[in-house]
């Protein structure tokens, strides 16, 4: 085997036909021999460029509405024979199969079809068979075969063929063929994916995940670690589908802590009114409503002003200048909306490292989806924690009964600690988050850590008391004792939600009675590790 390989004769079959004419053209001006099929090899004969159908080599026409075309040893062994191999040079002569030496393909678009809800049967039309086959042969046979699947590739081998007197490197090759590889596999696992959910089959045997890149990262949480940002290709409004108007390049901490502040504030939709999230390694440190979006981001800030320094600031609705200007008071990484009006550009152009992005509306948090997360050896797989509560689905427990105003403040609550890592407290009072408690092992301490912020920003606001008192306070799972409510009622709280079903219900219950405190239970837990 040599280094390099001329280009003598190409196929080309694709479905996305950008660049294809053009590719085509490049390739004849360097004297290589053009294969293709159907409407590739249409294309490229009306743009007058020479080219010679699959079906004049195989002998066979395309058949059953194109599903058969280039399955054939004509085509197959001119993939995958070795040029250095004897048997396989005379199987060749014997049998009149010539070398194909370029293979330029992309697949039916089958991700296409999933993304605008084609039913089965045209997703089942979609799947592409003939293409991966070929794909996968010329890839194996890399030591003597280019493999080309996606577009932009196309000018790097324009430029191999150039540096190389129509010839490419082994190397050159090799990293196609990873490519390749890749893309098929990604391209089964959408096929399996899908036909997995379209079954109903919650636990396939097998499951596949895949990604493309979108962007190397200069490393990962920490300097010692490499990392890059893959995307899934699906529609989901969010970080993978934001697009960065200015700042620095998004880094590995950047890109998770955006992607939870955009979740969260995704909770709260326009029409209820502006909301704003404020974030800081995951976890909300001011979340809050407002009758504008400044509003609504200085409750937030308000929450905690030291934890929102170097935070994520996340809206609901169009970036103005006035919450732009607010924001741009002290240091803030970036900054995610649906939209932004031009003035607010204009004042975050003077802050040239910090980052504006903008994304195709909301999440919908209420969609079904998938999460998953690395343990040694495997992946644990689940349904997004998508559950939504609304006041019908409240139970109360106590004596007394929140009042209207007290049951839009627990549920706002219930929102935000959906979104806090447990064991999480949060208080909330006019819609507003006003103290935060996440990540302890302790639920008591996280009700105390909460508290405690909620009195340092009193001291630090001037205000003669802690915004807790008369408060709403949600507990993402439910108090195992009394003592994690009582703490709550010792910070002002008057009114609980959590989820109940404790084997001690009854004795907290009963605390909450004797505290004078009115709790509602949800009946669903939101853990979140």
């Amino acid at each position: 085997m040599t280094d390099l390989y001329p280009v003598r004769r190409a196929l080309l079959s694709v479905s996305d036909k950008t660049g294809l004419t053009d590719l085509a053209k490049a390739l004849s001006d360097r004297g290589v021999e053009l294969l293709s099929t159907g409407g590739s090899a249409k294309a490229i004969r009306d743009a007058g460029i020479a080219v010679r159908d699959v079906s004049d080599v195989t002998g066979f026409p395309e058949m059953m509405d194109g599903r058969v075309k280039t399955l054939h040893p004509m085509v197959h062994g001119g993939l995958l024979a070795l040029r250095d191999n004897d048997a396989h040079v005379a199987a060749m002569e014997e049998h009149g199969i010539g070398g194909i030496d370029l293979l330029v393909v992309n697949l039916y678009p089958f991700e296409a079809a999933l993304a605008r809800g084609a039913d089965y049967d045209e997703m089942i039309e979609n799947i592409d068979i003939g293409g991966p086959a070929m794909i996968r042969a010329a890839a194996k046979n890399h030591a003597f075969v280019t493999t080309v699947v996606d577009v932009e590739d196309y000018a790097p081998l324009l430029a191999e063929l150039d540096e190389n007197d129509g010839q490419t490197s082994y190397r050159f090759r090799q990293r196609l063929a990873q490519i390749a590889y890749a893309r098929t596999g990604a391209y089964d696992a959408a096929v399996s994916t899908w036909m997995a959910g379209a079954i109903g089959e919650d636990t396939p045997r097998r499951r596949v995940f895949a990604g493309t890149l979108a962007q190397g990262l200069r490393y990962g949480e920490n300097p010692h670690q490499k990392a890059a940002f893959y995307v899934d290709g699906s529609e989901r409004p969010g970080i993978a589908r934001a697009e960065q108007l200015q700042g620095k390049e998004l880094s590995y901490n950047n890109i998770n802590d955006t992607d939870a502040a955009f979740e969260l504030v995704s909770e709260f939709l326009p029409k209820d009114g502006p909301a704003v999230a404020i974030i800081k390694h995951a976890n909300p440190c001011g979340v809050a409503r407002g009758a504008t979006i400044l509003e609504a981001y200085q409750k937030a800030f308000d929450c905690d002003r030291t934890s929102a320094f170097g935070g994520i600031v996340a809206l609901n609705s169009k970036l103005d200048v006035a919450t732009a200007e607010a924001i741009s008071e002290i240091f803030t990484e970036v900054v995610i909306a649906p939209a932004a009006d031009d003035a607010a550009k204009e004042i975050f152009a003077r802050k040239k490292n910090l980052r504006l992005l903008v994304t195709p509306g909301l999440a919908n948090t209420a969609e079904a989806g998938l999460s998953y997360r690395q343990v040694s050896g495997g992946l644990l797989v689940q349904d997004k924690d998508n559950g939504q509560m609304d006041l019908d689905d409240l139970k109360v427990v106590t004596k007394k009964a929140p009042t209207d105003a007290q049951m839009r403040d627990l549920l706002f609550a219930w929102k935000v600690a959906k979104h806090v890592k447990s064991n999480a407290i949060v208080y909330v009072k006019d819609g507003a988050t006003v103290g935060v408690g996440a990540g302890q092992m302790s639920r008591v301490d996280s009700a105390l850590i909460a508290a405690k912020k909620a009195e340092r920003m009193a001291d630090s606001l001037g205000l003669p008391q802690p915004l807790t008192i008369g408060s709403a306070v949600a507990s993402d799972a439910f108090f195992p004792f009394a003592d994690g409510l009582l703490e709550a009622a010792a910070a002002g709280a008057t009114c609980v939600i959590q989820p109940g079903g404790s084997m001690r219900d009854d004795e907290v219950i009963k605390a909450a009675d004797e505290a004078g405190l009115a709790m509602v239970l949800t009946g669903m837990r939101h853990f979140r590790h």
